[in-house]
């Protein structure tokens, strides 16, 4: 905090009390009592109860900022960085609770923070975790296909669900225990996996990856098989193995899509893969959104991070709908398909949290941005697939 007393006074007041009774329930005369100030005090410093608020967890995330800072440096690879990172937020969401009720419950539920200048503090700290995932990239640690908007949403997403699992659910005492069941879902999908090397993709497939890829920055007409060859990683001759020429190329994309989208169309109501269930739940529960717009928002903003939440009756359907997770991860472990020590209840944070911190992403902060939403559930779909799989074949499947 700064150096004026009576307005350090006023944020500890406001914060103590504002993370016990909620903002509504929490009037300036209060505050301005437990800090000893007048009410006129408190609009010298502040425009409203609100900006009050907001301005709480700007200085706070000062603090989570520098004590981050002096965790950090002195960790050169970028596995141990994000660890780190993981174990620093859980134990110090841990330590502080009535701080994190402040950000789940009271600022990230309230449209008006994302406006706020308090927010660019939230913002630099998601940009630690994007430095960590493209120092990865840059050293070969992590894969370079990552995309690291969406594995920032998806760290800062399980987190967030952790903290709420303990706070509101009571199924866990602390967070920071579940610190290497969440470690050990993330790395699967980020750290370059060395028993698949990009070759021992199937050619085909490679191929139309490839050629998808250079159709789409190119132009049909000015793309060329040399370069789809070397996107591919195969020799020009090896790509008239499997496609006529270029229009066979063009025609192949479509094909395959078209192909893959009936399926995914037919795995949403019976299929007898695991995997297949799980990939098809992802798409179900990700694309929901899309078709209900307005849902989603009052959902993200209003209802997830509501005190009041986990004792309705919507809650204890979530929570049905979550067993439905549970029993297709404990039916690919019993056929060998699933890693067998996934935590499934970390696992469904990463699940809801990852959808909640993307969503929020593109129905909230990046207003009128266009965001190829289609392309990101797909890479979710992806990297979910890969921390489940427990064999060769199955990162085949």
């Amino acid at each position: 905090m700064d150096d004026n007393p009576k307005r350090n006074a006023i944020l500890q007041a406001a914060r103590e009390i504002i993370s016990r009774k909620g903002l509504e329930n929490t009037s300036i005369s209060e505050i301005a009592g437990r800090a000893g100030v007048t009410d006129s005090i408190i609009y010298h410093y502040f425009k409203n109860k609100e900006d009050l608020l907001f301005s709480i967890l700007g200085e706070g995330m000062k603090e989570v900022l520098k004590a981050l800072g002096d965790q950090l440096p002195g960790i050169i690879d970028p596995v141990s960085q994000l660890s780190k990172m993981v174990w620093f937020h859980l134990n110090y969401n841990d330590q502080h609770p009535e701080f994190v009720c402040l950000i789940l419950f009271e600022c990230y539920s309230n449209k008006n923070f994302y406006k706020h200048p308090s927010y660019e503090s939230m913002r630099k700290y998601s940009g630690i975790i994007l430095s960590i995932l493209e120092n990865g990239i840059q050293k070969n640690v992590f894969r370079k296909d990552l995309n690291t908007r969406i594995l920032r949403d998806m760290i800062l997403g399980v987190l967030n669900w952790e903290t709420l699992s303990c706070l509101m659910g009571r199924e866990t005492e602390n967070t920071v225990q579940d610190f290497e069941s969440i470690v050990s879902l993330l790395l699967p999908m980020i750290t370059e996996d060395s028993s698949l090397p990009e070759e021992a993709i199937p050619k085909p497939p490679r191929i139309l990856q490839a050629a998808e890829k250079v159709f789409a920055e190119k132009g049909y007409h000015r793309a060329t098989i040399k370069e789809i060859a070397k996107l591919a990683k195969v020799a020009e001759g090896t790509i008239y193995e499997y496609f006529e020429g270029k229009e066979a190329l063009l025609f192949a994309i479509p094909k395959e899509r078209f192909r893959h989208h009936i399926e995914t169309l037919d795995e949403l109501f019976e299929t007898p893969s695991p995997l297949r269930k799980l990939k098809a739940l992802i798409r179900y529960h990700f694309s929901f959104y899309s078709a209900y717009r307005d849902f989603i928002k009052v959902f993200l903003l209003h209802t997830q991070f509501n005190r009041g939440f986990p004792g309705t009756q919507a809650f204890q359907i979530l929570m049905q709908y979550t067993e439905r997770l549970y029993r297709i991860l404990e039916e690919g472990k019993k056929q060998g398909i699933f890693r067998p020590e996934i935590n499934n209840r970390v696992f469904k944070n990463l699940f809801l949290g990852s959808f909640s911190h993307m969503a929020l992403r593109w129905l909230i902060r990046e207003g009128n941005m266009k965001t190829d939403t289609v392309q990101e559930i797909e890479e979710v779909v992806s990297l979910f697939s890969r921390t489940v799989r427990a064999n060769l074949n199955e990162r085949r499947g």
